[in-house]
């Protein structure tokens, strides 16, 4: 059995600011932006790994979520309370030059940790975190 990743999501609350991060930034290219039913998804990624995908998409997307659960989604974004995703880069503190030049919120600059790879974080434009490790040997 072959089992492989093919698209992740995101939640973000700004097309505009995330696509603004996303591609402009991080370099990733939009593969897809379409709408429907008042809401809006933008397709991402990276060119050297063409068979995986990232879809920023709104909020509880879903539309069987009630009223509630979507202010909820809402409030924990608005929170940074959403797990984001982790990028691997070759070279974590190039990385992290380049995307702090942007104006992106450091949550932490690049380090070497114990398990074995060096990282640092942002926040994406919604709040979501996202880390770009380096692995050993890199």
């Amino acid at each position: 059995m072959d089992i492989r990743l093919s698209q992740g999501f995101i939640a973000i609350d700004d097309h505009d600011k995330a696509l603004a991060f996303y591609r402009d930034v991080l370099g990733l290219g939009v593969r897809n932006d379409v709408g429907f039913e008042g809401m809006r998804w933008v397709t991402v990624g990276s060119p050297s790994q063409p068979d995986v995908e990232i879809v920023l998409e709104p909020p509880a997307a879903n539309s069987n979520a009630s009223s509630a659960d979507k202010q909820a989604m809402a409030e924990l974004l608005a929170k940074g309370m959403l797990r984001g995703v982790i990028f691997s880069t070759d070279d974590c503190d190039a990385t992290f030059e380049r995307i702090q030049a942007s104006g992106a919120e450091v949550l932490q600059e690049p380090i070497d940790q114990p398990y074995g790879v060096r990282d640092c974080a942002f926040r994406d434009p919604a709040g979501n975190m996202l880390r770009f490790a380096q692995r050993p040997g890199k």
